[in-house]
């Protein structure tokens, strides 16, 4: 594959801007994946950069399920107004509301979970762990898996993105901040079901 091949098809798949393409191109001429990595990295990185920015702009996004018995409601922010009418924004903002719609996450993320209920949680597992005559030493263990697989189930940021299993929605969140340009959260939602 030619060099300008890659560098349009980086272009088209990932949505990056021109320059980075160009760079990942120009980095791994004879190498497509290789080049992807690369962007899909730096795009991370500059994601990171910006955390901590103030986010005062953002969109509402909804979407209402085909037989119209299940709707989400999702809010996102970022830090500029013209961010905030990107179509790259509204898309992302569907594909969170398309997850909390298939998933029902509980929590934006982990800082949004209230410490009583996990204690609370944690000592429903308990109990029912001596219930079923679990020894002492193993049901610190077992708790902490239970913890984890219930955080994984409700989290939102954390949850396997459900178009590719390979990727959560802290990944898309990251991408999305990378290619904007700008810090972008999701702030809160909403799921209903008939």
């Amino acid at each position: 594959m030619a060099n300008n091949e890659i560098l349009l098809k980086l272009r088209q798949e990932t949505k990056a801007s021109f320059g980075l393409c160009k760079e990942a191109a120009d980095k791994y001429p004879d190498n497509y994946e290789e080049a992807k990595k690369y962007i899909i990295e730096l795009i991370k990185e500059r994601a990171g950069k910006r955390e901590g920015r103030v986010t005062q702009n953002g969109i509402i996004h909804a979407y209402v399920h085909g037989n119209s018995t299940l709707a989400s409601l999702v809010e996102v922010l970022c830090e500029t107004d013209f961010v905030a009418r990107n179509e790259e924004l509204t898309t992302f903002a569907h594909e969170v509301a398309l997850q909390i719609v298939a998933t029902g996450p509980k929590y934006v993320s982990a800082d949004s979970i209230d410490a009583k209920e996990i204690e609370d949680l944690k000592a429903q597992w308990k109990a029912e762990l001596l219930e079923e005559g679990k020894p002492e030493a193993a049901i610190e263990k077992i708790m902490e898996g239970k913890l984890k697989k219930y955080l994984a189930e409700n989290i939102l940021l954390d949850q396997p993105y459900f178009k590719d299993e390979s990727k959560t929605i802290r990944d898309l969140l990251e991408e999305v901040t990378g290619k904007l340009g700008e810090t972008i959260k999701i702030s809160r939602f909403e799921r209903w079901q008939i």
